[in-house]
């Protein structure tokens, strides 16, 4: 039989569809998904395995004009995602009109040498014969290898996409085991589901404020204990967080918890904590430790010594704190 095996990088502007798209084909939950525009802030990979392939997905924060030291980092990533994949695949929302975002984007993924796909993605908001007008706009715009209209939400057209990318995937072994899903370290992961809860309980800027580092993540028989604090702002983003008596961090921790045990498979203790760090969206060593891949790369090259000196760790400075079981 033969095997075929690359890497599909997924771009698109923010609330295209991109996580939404990468979760249902992976069969798993890699990435986190919520209707706030920039949820993704690293690429993330998860791998669609079958019997005679696997896919790569890499999913990418959404492609925008970076206007702080986070935003530029996403923009970075999404970059980073471009290197070395076999096919590179726009995704759009079809129920938007063409607009500055739309073209914005498109100039963004013509950089790609590679085969380019167009997703048409929400065709279930769409009757049918409002589509061909607009993939006649952007077929005029750029000369896609294949047209796609799919819906992420259900399903819709996704087996032909997959169809239409095993056709270009090189003949190839496996990159990773048949029971991997995603390349995250599990730590990132409970962080990124902790970073979902909080932000579907909050409301106005509190989301994009919102940063989650895990302290400590360590499993002792059938229990994985969590240490996790959230990043705030401001001092009234952080009384947003909490709630009143407690109960918005309450229910974040119980929702992130039981995720994370249906994911993980084993029973979680998870302490959630909140600090204020004041604009650490312009705050590059705290942007750092947010980057997994930049950690693991700094550790690798320290137990490797591949390096001279290492700088040290710069830690966020911290103002208010208060923890809730």
């Amino acid at each position: 039989m033969t095997f075929r095996c690359g890497f599909v990088a997924i771009v698109g502007r923010p609330n295209a569809g991109k996580s939404t798209l990468v979760n249902r084909l992976v069969g798993q939950k890699v990435s986190i998904v919520s209707s706030r525009p920039q949820t993704t802030r690293n690429r993330i990979q998860g791998m669609v395995n079958r019997d005679d392939a696997q896919i790569v997905l890499i999913d990418t924060p959404g492609i925008h004009q970076p206007r702080n030291v986070l935003s530029r980092q996403m923009m970075d990533e999404a970059q980073h995602a471009l290197e070395g994949v076999d096919i590179l695949s726009l995704i759009v929302d079809a129920s938007e009109k063409f607009g500055a975002g739309a073209e914005f984007a498109l100039e963004w993924a013509k950089r790609f040498k590679g085969p380019t796909f167009l997703l048409l993605n929400k065709v279930d908001r769409v009757k049918k014969p409002l589509l061909l007008p607009v993939i006649e706009r952007y077929a005029a715009q750029y000369n896609f290898a294949e047209i796609y209209p799919i819906s992420a939400l259900t399903g819709e057209g996704c087996e032909d996409l997959i169809r239409g990318w095993l056709a270009r995937l090189p003949e190839s072994p496996p990159y990773f085991p048949a029971d991997q899903f995603t390349d995250q370290p599990e730590r990132f992961l409970a962080a990124e589901l902790i970073r979902e809860k909080a932000i579907l309980a909050t409301r106005d800027e509190v989301p994009h404020a919102i940063a989650v580092l895990v302290d400590s993540f360590e499993g002792k028989r059938n229990l994985l204990k969590i240490r996790a604090t959230l990043y705030v702002e401001r001092d009234g983003q952080k009384g947003i967080l909490i709630g009143k008596r407690g109960e918005t961090m309450k229910q974040i921790g119980t929702l992130a918890r039981k995720e994370i045990e249906s994911i993980l498979g084993t029973k979680v203790f998870l302490e959630l904590f909140v600090k204020v760090q004041p604009n650490w969206r312009q705050n590059a060593a705290m942007i750092r430790q947010l980057d997994w891949h930049r950690q693991l790369e700094e550790l690798g090259e320290r137990q490797q010594g591949e390096s001279g000196q290492e700088p040290e760790e710069q830690e966020p400075d911290e103002e208010e704190e208060r923890g809730e079981g």
